[in-house]
């Protein structure tokens, strides 16, 4: 079985690098950047199953305006937003631009292992749901 392909998009270094490790050492791929701009550029290049998304980026693009770009480009892409801010209003206006969920920094890793889990299960294929029961059981490792 394939696994799922993940992206992580936070401009916060140490944050973005502890958060793929902990992916990549429970066998999950997750590929990492820090802007909204280079995240758009690799969802051109790469059909990520999930995007995982800071909504708060300092720069030309903010996670909303990613969120956006990235589906016109893959409506078919998950994204799990993620706000150290606690707005309410910011994550329900990423919610009806098509964001799956969100959750709030500083987040638990079993908590993301559940949303990434959902997020691939509704996704609806064969695979996906594979996928999804395989994240199940690092969680029940745990």
């Amino acid at each position: 079985m394939q696994q799922p392909s993940i992206l992580v998009v936070d401009d916060e270094g140490d944050f973005l690098e502890t958060l793929i490790n902990r992916l990549k050492r429970r066998k999950i791929t997750a590929t990492g950047c820090a802007s909204g701009e280079e995240a758009v550029r690799l969802v051109r290049e790469t059909p990520f199953d999930v995007v995982v998304l800071d909504i708060k980026m300092p720069g030309g693009m903010d996670g909303i305006q990613t969120l956006r770009e990235i589906k016109k480009i893959r409506r078919e892409a998950e994204v799990i937003l993620l706000t150290g801010h606690a707005s309410l209003e910011t994550s329900m206006e990423g919610m009806e631009h098509g964001a799956y969920d969100y959750l709030l920094k500083p987040i638990k890793l079993e908590d993301l292992l559940e949303k990434l889990a959902q997020a691939l299960e509704r996704k609806g294929t064969p695979e996906h749901r594979a996928q999804s029961e395989e994240i199940r059981k690092l969680i029940e490792k745990r």
